[in-house]
């Protein structure tokens, strides 16, 4: 494969690596969690997962992330 085309299939897989990464959310008033794929950037929802995680799968994030359980 040549140096270009392997530059090009690399670009175009980039986008699927993002959709892995998943966030455990908490609604400021309602105290609600939710796992989105997106960090937040508004200030109604506050994420909760310990500083720096981020999960593999929506899953795993609403189980390990106790605000979220003791509910």
């Amino acid at each position: 494969m040549s140096a270009p085309a392997a530059l090009m299939l690399t670009a175009l897989s980039l986008p699927a690596f993002a959709a892995d990464e998943f966030y455990v959310v908490q609604d400021v008033k309602t105290k609600k969690c939710t796992v989105v794929d997106k960090k937040p950037t508004d200030t109604t929802m506050t994420v909760v997962s310990p500083s720096g995680t981020i999960y593999k799968s929506r899953t795993d994030g609403m189980k390990t992330v106790k605000v979220c359980t003791s509910n």
